[in-house]
């Protein structure tokens, strides 16, 4: 299980190989060296002729996977599939072995790249212990994990200046008070979760993309794996890429300019969550309110401002409606593998609005954090 800042970083190296080969293949397309700070790569040498570097790209995205990932191995499976398809195709033997060195060489210098991000810093940070006072995030039930990646802002950007380059409003004072604007921010939480309607609900499980939860049965607790906010985004390209009719190439750099988004949308985000630490609506409703109020989603093991999915969305939607117009309609199946009925939409735009304020359904972030969080997420974008 992968959580949602550090499913963008695995996203984000595995298609940039591929996108490397492109640019390597097309001069329209601009190397990453002229897009990302310090990075230096191979030029891919010899005869053309002698490799597919469409086989290449899609190889290396595997091979970076397999290479990254705690459970990469798992993806030979998937590379001894590709290359059994490549045979049935009747392309030879010489070019798939030159195509697949094409994709080792460039994948090794992607991992290596990978290694100066920060991530292996991580751990060496001093462990995280929720601040003390009201006010402040701590952790929810059932599982009261954790909180996740307290010290994500030290990641490398790709794109941005800075993690900090486009900080929210300010957010909302907090108070006790029942008369307070804070207070009735939780207020309308508390409301909203017990007069959804069916629609509503529906929208709050569509865009869940907790890839924490857990359920209990009597003393034994269950994890459930779901899809990450930015695995629905990196989907919803994907759809969008086959509805457009995009050649290979394209394909390549709209999936590596989402992911780009993606990973700097969220080391954005994480930078404000743990500079505000803010309180969840579960613990506040539950110390002032209501004591055994529940949210409709489960609440995720870090703070609550911004909204992560307000944040990502909309950045990732702003991209993509730049890159293939404000009024692109498509059918989001992203979660029927959860059994959750597909979504349509007319614009990427209308889709992160409805993933922004899917969360307040859910009951797991108040107002501000969500319309704060659009806004970050639209200036980044």
């Amino acid at each position: 299980m992968q959580h949602p800042p550090a499913a963008s970083r695995f996203y984000m190296y595995a298609i940039l190989g591929a996108y490397e080969i492109v640019s390597q293949n097309n001069t329209n397309v601009s190397p990453l060296s002229k897009l990302l700070k310090g990075y230096f790569t191979a030029r891919i040498s010899g005869d053309q002729k002698k490799y597919d570097y469409r086989i290449a790209a899609v190889y290396s995205i595997l091979e970076t996977g397999k290479r990254m990932l705690p459970s990469g191995f798992m993806l030979q499976d998937k590379q001894d599939q590709f290359i059994a398809t490549l045979k049935l195709n009747k392309i030879s033997a010489a070019v798939i072995e030159q195509s697949i060195a094409v994709a080792n060489l460039i994948s090794a210098d992607i991992v290596t790249y990978a290694k100066s991000d920060g991530y292996g810093n991580l751990s060496a940070n001093h462990r995280y212990t929720p601040l003390k006072g009201e006010g402040y995030w701590y952790p929810t039930p059932p599982a009261y994990m954790e909180a996740v990646e307290p010290n994500w802002k030290i990641m490398r950007t790709m794109i941005i200046d800075s993690c900090n380059q486009f900080p929210p409003a300010l957010p909302t004072v907090f108070s006790k008070d029942s008369s307070s604007t804070f207070y009735g921010m939780a207020k309308e939480v508390y409301e909203i979760s017990k007069n959804l309607t069916p629609e509503q609900l529906h929208i709050a499980s569509f865009w869940d993309c907790n890839p924490f939860v857990v359920g209990t049965s009597g003393h034994m607790a269950i994890g459930f794996k779901k899809i990450s906010p930015g695995g629905h985004w990196m989907n919803i390209a994907g759809i969008a890429a086959k509805k457009a009719r995009l050649d290979f190439d394209k394909a390549v750099v709209h999936h590596a300019v989402v992911s780009l988004t993606l990973i700097d949308a969220f080391i954005s985000c994480w930078d404000e969550k743990y500079r505000s630490n803010r309180i969840s609506p579960e613990t506040y409703i539950n110390k002032y309110i209501d004591l055994k109020w529940q949210p409709i989603l489960q609440t995720p093991p870090f703070p609550e401002y911004t909204s992560g999915h307000s944040v990502i969305s909309t950045a990732s939607a702003e991209v993509l409606s730049y890159l293939l117009g404000d009024h692109f309609a498509l059918t989001d199946d992203s979660e029927i593998i959860f059994e959750i009925p597909a979504r349509t939409f007319q614009s990427f735009r209308q889709a992160a609005a409805e993933a922004a304020i899917s969360r307040l359904y859910g009951g797991i972030h108040f107002r501000d954090a969500i319309e704060n969080g659009q806004e970050e997420g639209r200036c980044l974008g």
